[in-house]
């Protein structure tokens, strides 16, 4: 009778329950079995990296019920003031990985070496991560993220620091988590589709909501802090002076800013358009770092039909970083508005 009243209710409501989920660990699981070389240890390695991804989202939620927000009292590596979130989550990243047995090396953003995990036998994975990227935005509850690339270790190495410094055209899969008002999982494998996962919290999964995510081709919003345009090369300025004009539909661009990258990119993933942060004469190299930023970004961007470049122009996949907290300018987003920008860098 129960149940019968449920159905009731539903229909009434005019509410279908959707009994056909595809959790992220169906997922997963399905996309092993399509490759008869997979041993597993792949899904093992992204069952870690999605508990360390619940448990980041549930601290974020409680945050500021248990003061975890404010400094903690020291800096990183890149010179951010650490919050104690950072340090939970970046704690919560290494003991993911080291537990499960399958990651020899780790860097992460807000470790100034890398990581090594000489215990686990089968490990055959480096993964480079930033646990909490904006985390400057987390007082003002501005949504902060996750991202995260792996590589696979070459045919028998035990996990070398070279093995990580690698181009990011060898990324195995990439992705990036944004804790906002939910929790959005993006994730890429190697030449696959992106496919992005939403946290329902009552059941603790993530659920598949945007399936094979595609990039518009083009789209008039433009993403970049013109606060640092005093800095700005010439045909930087040019670019972004050119999309204010109106254009052939007698409007300007729209541009859309937050300043926290994975929300940034996330909306222009959505959305289409354009995000940038190109190295300028303050940051001659650029500000986002190549492996754990740019690179997994770009793999995503790519994947989902769009493109990613630095500031000469160079596709980013290509860039092989020089250490792992090497930085670069990136400009990415819808293909037809990259293309834009590479005009304006002939």
């Amino acid at each position: 009778m129960a149940s019968q009243h449920a159905d009731t209710d539903s229909t009434m409501s005019g509410e279908k329950v959707n009994t056909n989920i595809i959790t992220l660990t169906r997922f997963l699981t399905e996309e092993q079995t399509k490759h008869k070389e997979a041993t597993g240890d792949f899904t093992l390695l992204c069952h870690a990296l999605q508990f360390s991804f619940k448990s980041i989202a549930y601290y974020i939620r409680r945050s500021t019920l248990i003061n975890l927000t404010g400094l903690a009292g020291s800096a990183n590596i890149t010179g951010d003031d650490q919050k104690k979130l950072d340090v939970i989550s970046n704690d919560l990243f290494i003991e993911a990985m080291r537990s499960s047995g399958k990651c020899a090396v780790l860097v992460s953003e807000e470790e100034d070496n890398v990581i090594f995990f000489n215990d686990g036998k089968d490990a055959r994975y480096a993964v480079a991560c930033d646990p909490i990227d904006g985390s400057s935005n987390l007082d003002a509850g501005v949504s902060v993220g996750t991202i995260f690339a792996i590589h696979k270790l070459p045919e028998g190495s035990k996990g070398r620091k070279e093995d990580i410094l690698k181009p990011g055209s060898e990324q195995i899969a990439a992705g990036f988590t944004m804790y906002g008002a939910s929790a959005q999982l993006v994730i890429t494998m190697k030449g696959g589709s992106v496919n992005g996962f939403t946290l329902d919290n009552g059941l603790g999964e993530f659920i598949l909501t945007h399936p094979d995510m595609r990039m518009p081709r083009s789209r008039a919003i433009y993403s970049v802090n013109e606060g640092n345009s005093l800095y700005w090369e010439e045909n930087v300025k040019s670019y972004f002076n050119s999309l204010k004009e109106p254009q052939e539909n007698g409007k300007p661009y729209s541009a859309r800013y937050i300043g926290s990258m994975v929300a940034d990119a996330y909306r222009t993933l959505l959305y289409g358009g354009i995000f940038a942060y190109p190295a300028d004469k303050k940051s001659p190299k650029g500000k986002l770092r190549i492996l754990y930023e740019c690179a997994p970004m770009a793999m995503v961007f790519e994947n989902a039909g769009g493109q990613a470049v630095d500031s000469k122009m160079t596709r980013m996949l290509d860039i092989v970083p020089e250490d792992i907290h090497d930085k670069a300018g990136i400009f990415m987003g819808s293909y037809d508005e990259v293309e834009k920008v590479k005009a304006f860098h002939k």
